[in-house]
């Protein structure tokens, strides 16, 4: 019954790992490619190249140490480059404080 239960953990997690890795590539593809550039960071076909393997790793060969590997290159890529796109491109929050609206901020009618 333990080696049932940790086999469905370990499935768990792989799933997770995987579902990361993809939702990374999709990220990473919609990007512009000049946003890569302006953020200072590798090209876009680099990290499409790099996420698309660790996509491939993940459902094709199941050895740890790759799949590790391509989970750091995934929380890389959530760490660090897609909040420098995320900031060049415009997205995101623009700073400023929580009762801001689309045209400024609120006042409560003053």
């Amino acid at each position: 019954m333990l080696m049932t239960a940790f086999g469905g953990l370990m499935w768990l997690i792989f799933t997770a790992i995987l579902v990361l890795a993809v939702v990374a590539f999709v990220l990473a593809a919609v990007a512009r490619e000049d946003a890569y550039r302006a953020a200072d960071k590798q090209n876009k076909m680099f990290w499409l190249i790099i996420l698309g393997i660790t996509v491939a790793v993940n459902l094709l060969v199941p050895m740890l140490f790759l799949q590790l590997a391509g989970l750091v290159a995934t929380i890389v890529f959530f760490v660090d480059v897609r909040p420098a796109l995320r900031q060049v491109s415009g997205g995101g929050r623009r700073g400023g404080s929580s009762s801001d609206g689309p045209y400024g901020p609120y006042n409560g009618g003053r």
